[in-house]
Order: C-alpha cells, then structure tokens, then sequence
C-alpha cells in the first residue's frame, strides 16, 4: 500500500509569531508530515473596508484589521520559514485566498498549490492555480456538485494534476459530521482517484 501524505496544517496558529511557526514546523516534521500548509491572504483584497474598520479585541489591537494584519507573515517572514522548512526537509504550501497572494507564493521553489473551500468558486484564482500546473489540494468543504465539477474542469482543462479533499468546514469537527461516505461520492462522481481526507 502506498504511503500516506500527510500534511500539517498550520495556517495563521502561528499568531503572526515566526518562533511559534518555527515550533509548529517542528512538531510536524517530528510528526512524519510529508508538508505544512500556510494561508496566504491581502486582507485589503479579502475583506471590506467596512469589516476590518469593525472592533474586535486582539493582542494586535482593536480593530479587525489590526488582529487581520497581525496574522500575516511578511516576505521576509516565509524567506526565513522557506529556508527552514530546507533545513528540516519538509516541504511547505499555502492556500491564497486572492490573486497577488498566489502571484507571491510564485516566488517560492513550492512543489504543491491548495485550493481553500471558500476559494473553490473563484474562477481567477482556479486559472491561476491551475496555470502553474503544480499537484494542487482542492478542498471541497460546503461545495456543491456544480461547484466542484466547474473547479476540475479547469483544472483537466490545463492539464494540471489535483487531488480532491473531502473536507469539513467546521473546527473542530464533530465526529458525527464526518460523512466519509462523501468520499465515495467524490471518487463516483469525478472518477478522480486519489481522494483524500482534510
């Protein structure tokens, strides 16, 4: 049987703090991941202005902007993650959630792309991606039938290889919510093999 690829997911838990990045790399690659998977977002682009003026309370601040802001890393933050996750020899990606933030993971040696669940229906972002032609993780959390057919087709359409991942949109997820079955579906559906679990 082959071996299974296992990702860590570290998203924003790093808190905007690259010593607790650093943490988390270790414990996944202590862990035997294969990879860690960042989000990469613009929140300018992501967000309304009218949101991130609203209040919330965070260590960065009062706004959510500022807690937004506070999560993203800088350039020279994944230049520094990107030679780390070198010297520990674990692959890194991330899920853009806008198109400048896939045009700057460009800037990486990266071997995969991810699709996140809320991006599953941004065509733009699905051409992007796809248009690298990199192994990419497509989640498929919320995602209608349509909406993941439309997303593979241009993915099939350029030629670039994916994986579908059945996911669950709530953290954390409840046992009961987990209908694996959907699995099946997926691998039915869109003879698309291997399906995995997110």
């Amino acid at each position: 049987m082959k071996k299974p690829f296992l990702i860590g997911e570290i998203g924003i838990n790093h808190n905007g703090d690259i010593s607790i990045c650093k943490q988390l790399i270790d414990i996944a690659a202590e862990a035997g991941c294969d990879a860690i998977k960042f989000q990469k977002r613009e929140i300018n682009n992501v967000y309304t202005q009218e949101f991130l003026d609203s209040p919330r309370e965070s260590p960065w601040g009062t706004t959510q902007r500022h807690q937004k802001s506070g999560l993203e890393f800088s350039k020279d933050d994944y230049e520094e993650i990107n030679q780390y996750c070198s010297d520990k020899e674990i692959e890194w990606f991330a899920s853009a959630w806008d198109l400048n933030s896939q045009k700057f993971l460009q800037n990486f040696n990266l071997k995969y792309n991810k699709i996140a669940s809320a991006m599953i229906v941004y065509k733009d972002l699905l051409k992007l991606v796809a248009s690298e032609k990199k192994h990419t993780f497509i989640s498929t959390g919320m995602s209608t039938i349509e909406q993941i057919k439309i997303a593979i087709d241009i993915f099939r359409k350029n030629n670039c290889p994916f994986e579908l991942m059945h996911s669950n949109s709530s953290y954390p997820m409840k046992i009961e919510e987990a209908n694996l079955n959907c699995i099946l579906t997926l691998k039915n559906e869109f003879n698309c093999i291997p399906i995995s679990l997110y």
